[in-house]
């Protein structure tokens, strides 16, 4: 198996065979917790615009969504996953449109398979592509809007490194030293509302989930939902 560690917009469309798309703070991590409070189905969009007209054709869904960072007007909620805490999504559909995660889907038009994922669920989506045997594999790090940051590389190094069947030591101590890099923004008064300090523990609770977030692409929306491993 081919592995390779791709970096941002332009490494998405550099990216071939089963991909997976990382976004850490907070995208993919938000998915993961939306999932596991039982949503059904989550249809990420790069577009805005497409994002207000799934609304207005279905006022049943939820939208979700942000520019940087924050929430955008008239949507249900932002990308804070601690906004989502305790709500319950049993059979909702969800419309997602974020500055970087879903960016990364709709550039990576080379790809073969798509999952996205972040550290609360990184080893059982790897489970789940290794269950598949493909030939190559693509990790894209989203990074924050045209730089790379530290999250998304330490989640993409941490997969490789499961991928290829070796030991990784202090996983989530490494996710914990993350408020002194690319968290700090989490812990800074001046930005709690925006990135509500809440947001860090549950974005960098590595392995928390069982299950890995799989992207069917219908034109330029992703039909995203939970796959199991043997699922």
């Amino acid at each position: 198996m081919e592995i390779e560690i791709l970096q941002l917009k332009e490494g998405a469309k550099k990216a071939t065979g089963t991909t997976i798309i990382i976004d850490v703070f907070r995208a993919f991590s938000l998915e993961a917790y939306l999932f596991a409070q039982g949503c059904k189905e989550v249809r990420a969009v790069y577009d805005k615009e497409q994002a207000y007209a799934f609304k207005k054709e279905h006022p049943e869904y939820i939208l979700i969504g942000e520019r940087q960072g924050k929430i955008l007007p008239g949507f249900d909620y932002g990308n804070a996953p601690s906004s989502i805490t305790g709500k319950d999504f049993s059979d909702k559909t969800v419309i997602h449109t974020t500055t970087n995660g879903t960016l990364g889907i709709q550039n990576a038009s080379h790809a073969t398979d798509i999952y996205v994922a972040s550290l609360v669920n990184a080893k059982a989506t790897v489970e789940v592509i290794k269950s598949h045997r493909p030939e190559h594999v693509s990790i894209v790090c989203m990074g924050w809007e045209e730089r790379e940051t530290e999250e998304d590389t330490l989640c993409a190094q941490y997969m490789r490194h499961l991928f290829l069947g070796e030991d990784v030591k202090d996983i989530q101590k490494q996710a914990n030293a993350l408020r002194y890099s690319e968290g700090k923004k989490f812990f800074d008064p001046l930005q709690q509302d925006v990135f509500p300090k809440e947001d860090f523990a549950l974005c960098t609770d590595v392995d928390h989930f069982d299950f890995a977030i799989h992207a069917e692409m219908h034109g330029r929306i992703a039909y995203n939902r939970k796959e199991y491993l043997n699922a």
